[in-house]
């Protein structure tokens, strides 16, 4: 009878993996909180017409630098008249675009890169690899300084400049994760039972390798907010009048001391989302790297 009891028992579901981190990233207080700040901008960035109360382009020179909560402005009026809210909001939109697109360029490139010359090795390798060490050898916001000069000033170009070159350090942990893959027992059977190159760098080792760089990635995203804003602050990013972070501080820093508030919400808002990315990031990286949950 309890033979009969225990067969008859349901089996618990094993979670899955995105079950599982979701558990553990639920127990993160800091990776809760950037999601939290993450999930705010990014709902602004969506709703951005349906959140803006004024046009964000819209200039009324008769209410030039309106003092915040003043005359229907929630966050004031810059010197131009426009409404700091409103830009502030499509600001995030930009932002966030600029954060994606930056990342998901360096991802292409850097997951190739790296996924073929650790897989190739030899000659290949070798060259690739010292073709990295030259672009790292740069500061890496002088290489994007660089770039941004030879495409000549956009927010486009900011965007590519960025990505490319953010490509070495997606590299560097993509190869590292695939030469330590490459050889275990599953790569070696999917390679006798006759699978192609194709098949076993993209489908059979690179998924077993994206923990580290799904968390490069999330940090990434920050850092490409941070480093556009500085563009756009030297005039090598996004053009007037666009409602970008780092070109209203650029535009509005000789009014800081009678208008603070035209220079101090975009740095704020730089901040946060900085700081939202970042704390996920951490977040995502303890919880993926079975050492640091331990």
């Amino acid at each position: 009878m309890k033979t009969t009891e225990v067969l008859d028992k349901p089996r618990i579901k094993e979670p899955t993996p995105l079950q599982e981190t979701w558990y553990h990233l639920k127990k993160n207080r800091g990776a809760m909180i950037g999601l939290g700040i993450i999930s705010v901008f990014i709902l602004m960035a969506i709703f951005a017409p349906l959140l803006a109360p004024r046009d964000p382009l819209a200039q009324e020179v008769s209410e030039r630098m309106t003092p915040m909560f003043t005359n229907g402005y929630a966050f004031g009026s810059d010197d131009l008249g426009r409404d700091m809210l409103s830009r502030l909001i499509y600001g995030a939109r930009i932002s966030m675009t600029i954060g994606v697109v930056s990342v998901g360029i360096s991802l292409f490139f850097g997951i190739i890169i790296g996924v073929t010359s650790a897989y190739y090795g030899g000659v290949y390798d070798r060259i690739v690899m010292r073709l990295i060490d030259i672009m790292l050898a740069f500061p890496y916001i002088l290489l994007t300084i660089v770039i941004v000069s030879i495409l000549g000033p956009s927010l486009t170009n900011a965007m590519v400049a960025i990505g490319i070159s953010q490509v070495p350090r997606y590299a560097r942990v993509v190869r590292a994760s695939v030469l330590a893959e490459k050889e275990n027992d599953y790569v070696l059977a999917e390679k006798a039972l006759g699978a192609g190159n194709f098949e076993l760098m993209f489908l059979t080792i690179l998924p077993n390798c994206l923990s580290p760089t799904i968390v490069q990635a999330t940090l990434g995203v920050g850092e490409a907010i941070l480093n556009s804003a500085g563009l756009s602050f030297l005039g090598l990013g996004a053009q007037p009048p666009t409602p970008e972070w780092g070109l209203m501080i650029a535009s509005s820093k000789q009014f800081l001391t009678n208008a603070w508030w035209i220079v101090t919400l975009p740095g704020i808002a730089i901040l946060l989302a900085v700081l939202g990315f970042n704390l996920f990031g951490d977040g995502l990286r303890d919880i993926l790297d079975p050492k640091m949950r331990n």
